[in-house]
């Protein structure tokens, strides 16, 4: 038998575990499955090279002797060494068909007694749920401020989505059903869309609340006064008290972003005031500073 790099194979490392191995093997017999491939006239054979790698290196007996003796891990020291053998020979050592068949049910969550007969492995064609689908879908701030409608280009289809208020950058959600078919009769998969916020305001956001920097003159810091603040719904005027201190915080309640699923519900507004020192003063403005000084 010519030497097969079963790692190679499930593209897995040789120091893999079994439960990665396992995992691999999961991934790779959805995707290269005859059903799902229809119209690939080299699925089968792939969908057969992937349950066999399984079958030596996914179980902890044949995996030793294969790690120890390579193509000749079958002989295991002069053991069946009578030549061609059927496949439940082949992969003895607790690997027979009834257990690749328990095996693929569990795979897959369906009652299919084996992979399928015309696969090469017996019994009734596997029935199992149809592949996830992956999107990422890119929004500005400023559109997840309430819940809407929008409509996303998945492979071909045009599918009416409902985005959440207050969704946040990075957040997935789960739609059931609208993955790809199921096989047999099985399920539809599911399709996981990920949110990829831009943030296109000034603001700094944590969560539901949002956080501002305002430039305040030395003046208004020392003697009061007023500013105007944009939020994101318009602009409120704040009241500065006498002696406000560099990095002075205001919380304006109520003023910051929705919280997920929540239009009318909102978090706060931070406000930090950073004093703004003036620069090339007149001499007659230098002269006044010094006298503030001296009063001092």
């Amino acid at each position: 038998m010519a030497y097969k790099d079963y790692y190679k194979v499930l593209g897995v490392d040789k120091t893999a575990t079994q439960a990665e191995i396992k995992k691999a093997y999961k991934r790779l017999a959805r995707k290269h499955h005859p059903d799902v491939n229809p119209n690939d006239s080299n699925a089968e054979a792939k969908f057969k090279e992937i349950n066999e790698a399984y079958q030596v290196i996914g179980k902890v007996e044949n995996r030793k002797k294969y790690d120890q003796l390579g193509e000749h891990w079958q002989h295991d020291g002069g053991q069946n060494q009578s030549g061609a053998r059927g496949r439940s020979q082949q992969y003895s050592s607790g690997a027979s068909e009834a257990d690749f068949a328990d095996f693929f049910e569990s795979v897959f969550g369906q009652q299919a007694a084996s992979a399928g007969g015309r696969y090469g492995f017996g019994g009734s064609a596997a029935r199992y749920k149809g592949e996830d689908i992956q999107a990422e879908l890119s929004l500005q701030l400023t559109e997840v401020m309430v819940t809407h409608k929008r409509t996303l280009s998945v492979q071909g289809k045009n599918i009416r989505i409902s985005i959440p208020a207050g969704v946040e950058n990075g957040q997935r959600i789960k739609l059931k059903g609208f993955g790809g078919k199921g096989v047999n009769g099985g399920p539809d998969g599911d399709l996981y869309v990920r949110f990829k916020i831009i943030n296109n305001t000034d603001f700094r956001r944590e969560k539901n609340h949002l956080y501002k920097i305002i430039e305040l003159d030395l003046y208004t810091a020392v003697l009061g006064g007023e500013v105007l603040v944009d939020t994101l719904d318009g602009q409120v005027k704040l009241k500065v008290a006498a002696g406000t201190q560099n990095n002075s915080q205001v919380k304006l309640k109520g003023k910051g972003f929705p919280v997920y699923k929540k239009d009318h519900e909102k978090g706060d507004l931070y406000i930090n005031y950073v004093i703004k020192i003036p620069k090339d003063l007149s001499a007659q403005e230098t002269d006044l500073f010094k006298q503030l000084k001296a009063l001092s």
